[in-house]
């Protein structure tokens, strides 16, 4: 049996999703890795690291602080500096007062919002990315490759490439970010059940396939977008890993 519509979409949405995570774990790694072969100084190659991520960091940190704004929060002062917090990198940060969990789970989410935005943003007005997708996803490999081989051409283009990098890069929730999503997700199954007991399923069923679909076609967009621009700078770092391994005869391990 071939899958329906919403199941066609729905292992779209697992696989950009998965695609995403696995990008934003390989990116981190390998751009600390490189960075450390090129200075052989781990507290300089963390300053560099923290450099080529610098526009995704203010974006990320300012997407906290506007939506604590939004929602009536009190935040402290902004840091977009790095730091080392146990064995973890803290890229930056912004102190938010403790509030409930629904203004605390927008907050967190802000991020990744904002982000998506100004990558779709970036995918539409700068570089035609929905033609690119479109013709990739009708198997017209020829005009796909033309597509992308005119985004190069684009003014300015590697300088927007880079800032989608550096957004998509930056822009995922941290843990700290999703502490009061448990929470709320409760909340919302327990306004489903009594929905549902009141009568209100075909309402439920309607209305939820609706924000489902449209927010997953979201999703699949942003998440195409921007791992199609980031495959170029992936390709950079692994091309120039590989190469200062020759050089310096060491070779780079990951836990």
């Amino acid at each position: 049996m071939l899958p329906t519509t919403h199941g066609l979409l729905a292992i779209e949405l697992a696989i950009t999703l998965a695609l995403l995570l696995w990008a934003d774990r390989w990116l981190h790694r390998h751009l600390q890795g490189l960075m450390l072969l090129l200075t052989g100084d781990e507290e300089l190659a963390l300053w560099l690291y923290a450099i080529v991520l610098f526009p995704g960091v203010v974006l990320h940190e300012l997407s906290h602080a506007l939506m604590a704004r939004l929602v009536g929060t009190r935040i402290g002062r902004i840091h977009v500096l790095p730091r080392r917090v146990g064995k973890r990198i803290q890229l930056g940060y912004v102190p938010v007062e403790s509030t409930d969990f629904l203004r605390a789970s927008f907050i967190g989410i802000a991020p990744f919002l904002v982000g998506s935005c100004a990558i779709v943003a970036i995918g539409y007005l700068v570089f035609g990315t929905p033609e690119v997708l479109q013709a990739l996803a009708q198997g017209d490999w020829s005009g796909g490759a033309q597509a992308v081989a005119s985004m190069t051409l684009t003014p300015d283009g590697w300088l927007w490439a880079y800032l989608v990098f550096a957004i998509s890069n930056t822009m995922l929730p941290s843990r700290s970010d999703l502490h009061a999503w448990p929470a709320l997700l409760m909340v919302i199954a327990i306004a489903i059940l009594v929905t549902v007991w009141a009568g209100g399923a075909e309402l439920i069923r309607e209305g939820s396939g609706r924000f489902l679909s449209m927010a997953s076609r979201w999703i699949v967009l942003f998440g195409a977008s921007a791992l199609l621009i980031d495959l170029p700078f992936f390709t950079l770092i692994l091309v120039s890993q590989k190469a200062l391994e020759q050089l310096k005869g060491v070779r780079l391990t990951y836990d």
